[in-house]
């Protein structure tokens, strides 16, 4: 996926194992994120970043999609033990993050083994991808996103 594209469109079921599609949010702006695993520090801050910071994000018309492997189930624990408001969708077969090119190899403690990259997509409200963040550092990314959020919405005004 590149900037300027059409999304690729998907369904995934929420923690309450309800399905959410994208095509739902048409006329709004899109954080889409890919993360790797609930209740895992990086991953709990970025989730909580994105909290704290949801309020802000709705100012702008964008609601806020995380993805990962995990099941409906653990989201439903990874939210309420984190108190977070933000949608998180269960990718348990991994095919939104092969279509979005994110499930890829990776190496920790010298094994090798397939997951997620952590990686944001900023769709417009017509589902254009308007900006992609590969390899999120998780510090302050919810800001930078922010950030450019106003800066293209200030262009298209």
């Amino acid at each position: 996926m590149k900037v300027g594209e059409k999304v690729f469109e998907f369904c995934l079921p929420d923690k309450d194992k309800n399905n959410v599609c994208l095509k739902e949010f048409r006329g709004k702006w899109v954080v889409l994120y890919f993360y790797p695993k609930d209740n895992t520090p990086g991953c709990s801050l970025e989730a909580i970043q994105f909290t704290r910071d949801k309020k802000t994000f709705e100012k702008y018309n964008t609601v806020i999609l995380g993805i990962s492997p995990d099941s409906p189930e653990s989201h439903c624990s990874f939210t309420e033990k984190k108190d977070l408001s933000i949608t998180l969708l269960s990718d348990s077969k991994h095919e939104v993050m092969k279509a979005y090119n994110v499930w890829k190899p990776k190496k920790m403690f010298g094994r090798e083994f397939l997951g997620a990259v952590r990686t944001t997509f900023l769709i417009d409200p017509k589902g254009i991808i308007a900006h992609i963040w590969p390899k999120v550092t998780v510090a302050g990314h919810s800001k930078d996103i922010l950030e450019h959020l106003e800066l293209l919405q200030k262009k298209k005004t």
